[in-house]
């Protein structure tokens, strides 16, 4: 039998059958039916919350150097299967394997990396004399289990985000990826086991989020929540965790504008446009959605993404010629073809796309759209497809404030030759990640999150132990006297 026909959970170091009942996954890609899965039930997450519980008491009073050879080891045992990994993300997600291949395996791998690194700079400040005749220290301690929650889109990277500064800072954990995509995350699990972490360390249970999703937010065990995906589920886990007083940490929608400022390249920045607005098909939380380009370009720039947009090759995600796989679903492509519709509707132009291809499953063209409203559903609200509203501006003034104009703020990019120009658009731009001449790269000795209705919190980079770690404050006395001269102020020495 393979691993999967052993159950789809990994709790304790071992795959179980779930009780909870069965789910047919469809490949996005063909639109048939890929595997049956068995969805955990609510004994099933007590079941792995607790296996977790046991493990993290030997888990956590591991050295941090400790903890780095588990990690290390970890991620060579991950580059031994880094071609299956990427086979498994495309079969289920429908992007290209070419994606699957160069870009999330390596950066998940890289992830591994790094964080067995940091795990060995888990520091606080430096002691010093703060009260006179003490000395005060500070400490950084795991907080015990954390229930963490992974979206469909880049199903083993946000996997590896939520695990690998939880475990490096000597937590346990227990993780719910989408029911449509789990396969990588159940096999980063197998694969942490046969490379030597502990069994319990890390937990997978799969199953729907009104269900599994709230099971494992609620319970009592768990002492904080990582989620990532929508603001209105990301909202609803504040209201549950709240119940119980848990840390929250969450990484929520985007709509990132790109600004093209009157000097910028035009070929370098409608080259990024449609590479920060396709990549995995437009669904990507940092993916450019809006494109404010300065009046003098904007007919130039438009008319150069449309013609790059034109010339993509979208179908089959296991040719290497192929440009963009599929979407997650038809349904997730009926609501982005929905509200291309509803733009078109209104009066906005379509240069690009904007249709279907005849294929089957769930792919659509990458659009381009223009003469869209500021205040319309198409630039205000996500669309997570490969859809990129453009609209003109005169005055930087203007550029900054449009780019602003949003409820969500996790990332955006400005394109100029101007070093003024740049240093403003990196302060006074909204954001948790500001690109230059640039949209989507990111290295993982860099903090991601979001200001704003996207979020707060961050992955990756050593800013995210402060989000897994309980931050203690230790004075040492060394006064010698029986009556120390405060206490004077709550009773007096006679």
């Amino acid at each position: 039998m393979t691993a999967m026909e052993l159950g789809h959970q990994y709790l304790d170091g071992a795959y179980r059958i779930g009780t909870g009942g069965v789910f047919d996954r469809v490949n996005p890609a063909t639109g048939l039916v890929a595997e049956s899965l068995d969805y955990a039930s609510l004994q099933d997450v007590d079941a792995a919350v607790k296996a977790a519980a046991a493990a993290f008491p030997a888990w956590s009073r591991l050295t941090p150097g400790e903890r780095s050879e588990h990690l290390l080891k970890f991620a060579v045992e991950l580059t031994a299967h880094a071609d299956h990994l990427a086979a498994v993300e495309t079969a289920q997600t429908g992007k290209t394997v070419r994606m699957s291949h160069e870009f999330d395996i390596p950066g998940s791998i890289d992830n591994v990396n790094f964080f067995a690194g940091a795990a060995r700079q888990l520091q606080g400040l430096a002691a010093g004399d703060y009260a006179g005749n003490s000395t005060s220290m500070t400490r950084r301690e795991p907080i015990g289990v954390i229930g963490s929650i992974a979206p469909w889109n880049y199903p083993l990277q946000m996997a590896v985000w939520k695990i690998l500064p939880a475990i490096a800072a000597g937590n346990t954990i227990v993780l719910k990826p989408s029911e449509l995509t789990p396969g990588t995350s159940l096999l980063f699990a197998q694969i942490a086991t046969a490379a030597g972490i502990p069994n319990g360390v890390i937990n997978v249970v799969v199953g729907s989020g009104r269900e599994v999703g709230e099971a494992l937010v609620r319970h009592p065990l768990v002492k904080m929540s990582s989620f990532t995906g929508s603001t209105v589920v990301g909202r609803r886990i504040m209201e549950m965790a709240s119940e119980t007083g848990k840390r929250v940490h969450l990484e929520l929608g985007g709509k990132a504008p790109l600004v093209v400022f009157a000097d910028a390249d035009l070929e370098a920045a409608a080259h990024g446009a449609v590479a920060g607005s396709t990549i995995n098909a437009g669904q990507d939380c940092t993916a450019a959605t809006r494109a404010y380009v300065h009046s003098s370009l904007f007919e130039a720039f438009t008319a150069r993404v449309a013609e790059l947009m034109e010339a993509m090759v979208v179908g089959d995600p296991l040719d290497q010629d192929t440009d963009m796989g599929s979407l997650i679903s038809e349904t997730h492509r009926g609501k982005v073809s929905s509200m291309v519709q509803r733009a078109r509707d209104s009066g906005a132009r379509i240069l690009a796309g904007g249709y279907a291809p005849e294929l089957p499953g769930a792919f659509y063209r990458p659009t381009l759209i223009t003469g869209a409203a500021q205040d319309s559903e198409i630039v205000q609200e996500e669309v997570f497809g490969p859809v990129l509203v453009a609209l003109p501006f005169d005055t930087e003034d203007e550029a900054i404030s449009l780019a602003n104009d949003s409820p969500f703020g996790l990332a955006a990019s400005a394109w100029t030759k101007d070093v003024n120009l740049v240093m403003r658009a990196a302060a006074e731009i909204e954001a948790g990640c500001v690109w230059i001449n640039e949209h989507i790269p990111m290295v993982s000795e860099m903090p991601h999150g979001g200001f704003k209705s996207s979020g707060f919190g961050k992955d990756m980079s050593s800013y995210s132990f402060e989000e897994y770690t309980n931050i203690k404050h230790v004075m040492i006395s060394h006064d010698t006297a029986v009556h120390r001269s405060w206490q004077d102020t709550v009773f007096r020495q006679r």
